[in-house]
């Protein structure tokens, strides 16, 4: 028996969710900046991996939001260029989880700010461009 007096909230956002919203992020960021960044790719899942978070020394999966693979620019060598693709990695439930405690902020805005800091380690940006990149 349905309840007519239940607010229907519809679904979770899904991977494919948090994604299209990775790519707006991507599609907001001022040149050169923005054409650089299509050139990594993003990737969502749940959480990351047990070796990930092993390697991280991270007990609980929640504490990951994103993560950066791949050689930052300022440290590629053309002579000897890296083999490891450039990625970035969003993990949907802990950015849920962050989104739900936070309260104050859109989840768009929670995803682009993942995104604008894991590309920070793509470009070698420090803490204060990666706020200067996300400001209005």
């Amino acid at each position: 028996m349905t309840d007519s007096r239940r607010t229907s909230w519809g679904n979770a956002p899904s991977l494919d969710d948090i994604a299209a919203m990775a790519r707006e992020a991507l599609d907001s960021l001022e040149e050169p900046f923005r054409t650089h960044a299509r050139a990594v790719a993003v990737k969502v899942e749940d959480f990351a991996d047990d070796e990930t978070l092993d390697t991280m020394k991270i007990d609980n999966p929640y504490e990951l939001t994103g993560l950066y693979s791949g050689v930052a620019l300022t440290l590629e060598m053309h002579s000897t260029p890296s083999t490891i693709p450039p990625m970035v990695w969003l993990y949907r439930m802990p950015i849920l989880d962050e989104w739900a405690a936070t309260g104050d902020i859109t989840l768009e805005e929670l995803v682009a700010h993942v995104v604008v800091h894991e590309l920070g380690h793509h470009f070698g940006w420090s803490d204060e461009e990666m706020d200067v990149m996300q400001e209005d």
